[in-house]
């Protein structure tokens, strides 16, 4: 995490519904010889279990799946001005298909649990697996959400990660 100062998660500045929901992020698992990225704009961020903690929202058909399902860490990392264009081609490209990351011009870099962030990133939050499960149709109590957002029925895995490093740049 060269360049990169640790700090508790306690310190961690800005408005996370801002940083997810407009700014989006960088969802990403493996190791630094195989790993896959995906932007999000679905999140949360707060405390559970006695841990801070990060939750993300999975897809099953993404690829960025397999990897969050085969590793116990996962990255999340946020940018500043000027990476709109490189956030919407993660999102919009496969990484089965294309190197979505070399295309996007992000430098992958290797975290302190031995998964993968970026370079370019002004903050990057690395999560240890607490939880992971399906969201559920019966369990909405807002019937409209899940014919809204899933009409094929292909809900989410939430992920609940412990924030175990955050760097800022």
């Amino acid at each position: 995490m060269e360049n990169m100062i640790k700090l508790d998660p306690l310190d961690i500045d800005g408005n996370f519904i801002e940083m997810i929901g407009k700014q989006w992020m960088l969802v990403t698992a493996g190791t630094p010889e195989d790993f896959n990225t995906m932007t999000a704009s679905w999140g949360a961020m707060g405390e559970i279990w006695g841990a801070h903690a990060a939750f993300v929202f999975v897809r099953p058909q993404r690829y960025t799946f397999r990897f969050t399902e085969d590793n116990d860490i996962f990255t999340l990392s946020f940018f500043g001005d000027g990476y709109r264009k490189a956030l919407a081609l993660c999102g919009s490209v496969s990484g089965r298909d294309t190197d979505k990351v070399a295309d996007a011009g992000l430098t992958p870099i290797r975290t302190d649990g031995g998964s993968v962030a970026f370079a370019e990133a002004c903050l990057v939050l690395e999560c240890r697996k607490m939880y992971a499960g399906f969201l559920e149709k019966a369990d909405f109590t807002d019937a409209s959400i899940p014919d809204k957002h899933y009409p094929d029925n292909d809900f989410h895995k939430m992920y609940v990660g412990e924030i175990v490093g955050a760097w800022k740049r």
